[in-house]
């Protein structure tokens, strides 16, 4: 996943959030980078919340100024699957701290430098939902949220979009386990971390995150039917 994705508060994101049980909508962001605020829905244990976080789990104050950034070490916006389990900065956040990440589409770039084109990618049958990992920083007495994207191995069907991974997408029948609090253990997930296009995608050229008018029709990449081998 190259590292852009849109969130619009329509009726796409609004229905999104009724199915996900959480009375509040997300702000609307054109261009959402890492570092920059997004929003989550995650359940500590009293009830779903859709919470303004920061995108990147591992961030910090911004020295000399206000604010935070992503930890300038590592790059924690994206969490690779065959690496929640083992690693321990994803692994017991996998079991205890998962989130949804609702977004309208996603962006990426192909072509040579210098001549890129920008591709907007949506749902079909309306938002996406990201599966993601959160955290809560408290600094100096500020409570900050933060968060990442679980990304999959490259898929054949899209490796022409991004020849490395596709992020992992979660069908409403995922929603109550992926969120459930009291789940703590990591198998019955398992089946979600294989290649694989969990919903229909629309993928149209546009002008840029900020434009997305597309330029022409769109293509569709097909939902799989069950996941690819790894």
């Amino acid at each position: 996943m190259c590292g852009r994705y849109n969130i619009i508060d329509d009726a796409d994101v609004r229905h999104l959030m009724d199915v996900l049980g959480v009375d509040l909508y997300p702000q609307t962001r054109l261009n959402v980078a890492p570092g920059s605020l997004g929003s989550i829905v995650y359940d500590a244990g009293m009830g779903r919340t859709l919470d303004s976080a920061l995108w990147s789990l591992l961030i910090e104050p911004h020295p000399g100024t206000t604010g935070f950034r992503p930890s300038p070490r590592y790059s924690t916006f994206n969490a690779r699957a065959d690496r929640l389990g083992s690693s321990p900065l994803w692994k017991e956040r996998f079991a205890n701290q998962r989130a949804i990440v609702p977004a309208s589409g996603f962006h990426e770039w192909t072509g040579p430098v210098g001549h890129k084109q920008c591709y907007n990618i949506r749902g079909s049958e309306g938002a996406i939902a990201f599966a993601g990992l959160y955290e809560i920083w408290e600094f100096d007495g500020q409570r900050v949220a933060s968060f990442t994207i679980i990304t999959l191995p490259a898929h054949p069907r899209f490796a022409h979009i991004h020849p490395q991974s596709v992020p992992l997408m979660l069908r409403p029948e995922d929603f109550d386990t992926w969120l459930d609090p009291q789940l703590t253990h990591t198998d019955p997930f398992q089946h979600l971390l294989q290649p694989q296009i969990r919903v229909t995608l629309e993928v149209a050229p546009v002008r840029s995150p900020n434009d997305l008018k597309p330029l022409t029709a769109a293509t569709t990449i097909a939902a799989d039917r069950s996941a690819v081998p790894g």
